[in-house]
């Protein structure tokens, strides 16, 4: 299993599906309009197979999520709801189960890809790297 380099900082540079994707996790409005093209900066640090996942929203509002791979952690998801999952890497990705989607976390081409699935839809979010 190669080195996975995915520490650094990234910010929001497209994404694909978010209102089908949002509108089927049941994400509330008010986070809905807060989240639609949103520059997000997610920064990651890494250690070995503990990571600490931070993302940045502007307002200053940040989430963070601490992990090492394959044991379980109190995690957080995108609308504030706090839940136990097991972080694993899957063919050089970081695969999560949140409460009602899957989410995965690559890095491509050098830059941070994560995908969300949830019943069929495909949220896909691609951040540059800046740091």
């Amino acid at each position: 299993q190669g080195k996975m380099a995915f520490a650094g900082k990234y910010e929001f540079e497209s994404d694909e599906n978010y209102d089908a994707f949002v509108q089927k996790i049941g994400l509330p409005s008010d986070k809905v309009e807060m989240g639609r093209n949103c520059k997000i900066v997610t920064e990651v640090v890494q250690n070995g197979n503990d990571f600490t996942w931070t993302q940045h929203f502007p307002g200053g509002r940040t989430t963070s999520n601490t992990f090492t791979v394959g044991k379980e952690a109190d995690m957080e998801t995108m609308g504030g709801r706090k839940f136990k999952a097991a972080v694993k890497l899957e063919d050089g990705k970081l695969v999560a189960d949140f409460p009602n989607y899957r989410h995965t976390a690559e890095i491509c081409g050098g830059k941070l890809v994560e995908i969300s699935t949830s019943s069929g839809v495909v949220y896909k979010r691609t951040s540059k790297k800046i740091a």
